[in-house]
């Protein structure tokens, strides 16, 4: 068999024939190869023409909604808010025509929100230890439940009350459950930063559109057949969650013998409190929601204050959310992710000046453009979403944003009840702009905080603060 190595040294060799001359091609054929027996001669073909160009793949907002998953959990979270909105506001109706009693009707919505830190510290466990489809279902289904039994006549104030606390309650969980879930749908990039920024704001539209809705069906329907809608939305969402999602894995297994449910919310929340930097973005998402919410829980008496019509009230009430809609739309669709990233701790530090108007008492129009810069101001959470999904854990996750939604309700309802404490001893005008000063002192120090803790700026020890970031081997 021929090889390619020389021949030994004193291996004779043969000598080479002459060579043959090799008659050069014709000139008009010098430039081609000959292509083989069967096969004519020509010249070659015109080059082919450039295929189109194929379509842009869309970006933007458009981007998410071209996951047919998270189609289903926006449907989802579109009728099971109408459903809350409108039960919300058809409940605290019922509670007043059997008792007569304002602070009863009252206190219906504030069992809406004081619950959530409970049920988000105590339940928190729930969003990690069991696949995310099969939390958000039960949910949903538990909800349907609970306002199904409010439709009993038999149902006592004091049972109505409570199964208000119960809806409540699993609602951190629910919310923690779903923000956890998009990082697996839309990834832990730019379309999960959009994907919450739209479900943030259908939320704003919800409680514009939904109080709207629910005072239209109260003129058609009894309280009761009014909430009955609520029972609806819930069934469809569980229906949209259940059928339109995928079903993935828990994302952590439970400790070694299965360790308590309770156990492991409150593990949770240990560690991820104690992490210096996620405790850091958790407070930038908290304190400024705290302060900003004074406007809102002093609308009625500011409006009577400037002699404002109900038609006024409702444009007091309705101008943050206004503002916030329509800057998250903007930062969201003409901003980079770096662009975002670079405005969060700016606009966060200025998003509570513009409340420093109130120290004029405002007339109408200056206080609606107030109120929409403040509302604007929220868009700094576009950028922040996306540090905490960087700084938590994967298997940390669902615990770490039921935690952090279940404070955000809880520190926005202890916003409203300070302002109206405060409002109980100073003019109004003057505690929502106290609410400006104080809250932007606090931000800054804040932001410092951030700035600090930002990685690269901080060792592992700083950062953990004691805790056990190495929560796999739990």
């Amino acid at each position: 068999m021929p090889t390619e190595s020389p021949a030994p040294a004193d291996t004779p060799r043969t000598p080479p024939a002459p060579a043959t001359p090799v008659p050069a091609p014709p000139p008009e054929r010098a430039a081609h190869r000959d292509p083989g027996p069967g096969l004519t001669l020509r010249e070659p073909a015109a080059p082919a023409p450039a295929p189109a160009p194929a379509p842009a793949a869309p970006r933007g907002y458009r981007a998410v909604f071209a996951v047919t998953e998270f189609r289903a959990v926006f449907a989802a979270h579109l009728l099971s808010l109408l459903g809350v909105v409108v039960s919300e506001l058809a409940l605290t109706v019922l509670v007043y025509d059997l008792t007569g009693s304002p602070l009863l009707s009252a206190l219906t919505f504030a069992l809406g929100l004081l619950p959530y830190m409970v049920g988000g510290t105590l339940f928190a466990g729930v969003a990690d230890r069991y696949p995310a489809r099969r939390v958000l279902v039960v949910c949903d289904l538990l909800c349907a439940a609970c306002v199904a039994v409010m439709l009993v006549p038999a149902t006592p104030v004091a049972g109505l009350l409570a199964l208000r606390c119960l809806v409540a309650a699993i609602a951190p969980v629910f919310t923690g459950t779903r923000m956890a879930a998009l990082t697996d749908i839309l990834g832990e990039g730019d379309l999960y930063v959009l994907g919450r920024s739209l479900l943030r704001i259908i939320s704003q539209s919800a409680m514009l559109i939904g109080f709207g809705a629910g005072g239209v069906l109260l003129t058609v329907l009894s309280p009761r057949g009014a909430i009955t809608v609520t029972v609806v939305t819930f069934l469809c969402s569980a229906a949209l969650l259940r059928f339109g999602t995928r079903d993935r894995p828990a994302r952590s297994a439970t400790g070694d013998g299965g360790g308590t449910l309770l156990k492991e919310s409150l593990s949770g929340a240990r560690l991820v409190l104690g992490d210096r930097r996620i405790r850091a973005l958790m407070l930038l998402f908290w304190l400024p929601a705290m302060f900003v919410v004074a406007p809102e829980a002093l609308a009625a008496p500011y409006a009577d204050a400037i002699g404002a019509s109900p038609a006024a009230l409702g444009l007091l009430l309705c101008a943050m959310a206004v503002g916030h809609i329509g800057a998250e739309l903007f930062v969201g669709s003409a901003l980079s992710p770096r662009n975002r990233s670079r405005i969060v701790l700016p606009v966060a530090a200025a998003g509570l000046l513009p409340l420093l108007v109130y120290v004029v008492r405002p007339g109408l129009p200056l206080a609606l453009a107030a109120l929409a810069l403040a509302g604007a101001g929220a868009a700094y959470v576009i950028g922040l979403d996306q540090w905490f999904v960087d700084a938590v854990p994967q298997e940390l996750r669902g615990r770490a944003m039921t935690l952090l939604t279940a404070g955000l309700m809880t520190v926005q309802g202890l916003g409203m009840a300070l302002a109206g404490l405060a409002a109980e001893f100073f003019p109004v005008h003057q505690v929502v702009a106290g609410s400006g000063v104080i809250g932007t002192v606090c931000t800054l120090l804040l932001v410092a905080e951030v700035r600090r803790t930002a990685p690269g700026r901080m060792s592992d020890t700083e950062g953990r603060d004691g805790a056990d970031r190495h929560v796999t081997s739990r």
